[in-house]
């Protein structure tokens, strides 16, 4: 079991690694990097973690388990419309509250999923087809329009966890760092969902 010390020292890396690769990507961010941001030697790093592969593993590793928690709540017991919107506001609140890990995985990602392609394919892969077969079902009973499930998960994660990846750009755009964006950014991607799937 580790120590007390240990376990502040690796919470630490990883929260150092998380700024780190989150503004660099993995290919820009070295152990050098995350050790003066962790406040430790590199040695000291290295006795926690043996490279920078194995801290970015253990930070996608905590990722993707919460990563799937938003589409897991999909319910499909539960009213159509209102479940739809529910996921859309739960991935922009994680945009929101976990800007730095919605980074990691967009860099992942665009680095061609080297660490996770295994996740995508399977786990991820596994529950959207579960919860698309959820879409369907209520398309085919008239409860929301007809909308193909795949391309609605695409859009809401487009939409949604643009205001993190591209959050320079959206601020830009708005004019001042000051703005919250995400109050308006949720009436309107409500009201957008809600008149795409209302029947």
């Amino acid at each position: 079991m580790a120590t007390r010390i240990q376990q502040k020292n690796t919470a630490a890396i990883l929260e150092a690694a998380l700024d780190v690769f989150s503004t660099n990507g993995f290919r820009g961010s070295t152990v050098d990097q995350i050790a003066r941001a962790a406040g430790l030697s590199k040695p000291n790093l290295l006795y926690y973690f043996p490279s920078k592969e194995a801290i970015h593993t253990a930070l996608l590793d905590g990722l993707l388990e919460a990563w799937l928690d938003p589409l897991r709540a999909l319910d499909e017991a539960g009213e159509p419309l209102s479940e739809i919107v529910g996921y859309v506001r739960r991935k922009l609140e994680m945009s929101r509250d976990f800007p730095r890990e919605s980074r990691l995985f967009a860099n992942e990602i665009i680095q061609g999923a080297p660490r996770i392609a295994p996740y995508l394919s399977g786990e991820l892969k596994t529950l959207v087809d579960e919860k698309s077969r959820v879409i369907r079902r209520w398309v085919a009973d008239g409860k929301i329009a007809p909308v193909d499930p795949y391309h609605l998960f695409f859009s809401i994660w487009a939409l949604t966890q643009h205001y993190a990846d591209f959050n320079v750009q959206v601020h830009a755009v708005l004019g001042s760092e000051d703005i919250d964006p995400y109050p308006d950014a949720e009436a309107h991607l409500e009201l957008m969902f809600t008149r795409l799937l209302r029947p």
